[in-house]
């Protein structure tokens, strides 16, 4: 009885780790400060120069 559980467990745990590779993401990658600022500074820069045209 204990061995069939185990290997029962076993293969739960290998199908769930299967089904959640597959699954879509959630969350989104994280962006550091740095990078949200330079971003942010590049598209007002792009703003600028397209309302100056």
């Amino acid at each position: 009885m204990n061995r069939r559980k185990k290997i029962k467990q076993l293969l739960q745990a290998h199908a769930k780790k299967a089904s959640a590779k597959l699954a879509p993401k959630r969350k989104s990658a994280y962006i550091s400060k740095a990078d949200r600022l330079k971003a942010e500074a590049e598209a007002t820069q792009d703003l600028t120069i397209t309302t100056d045209n």
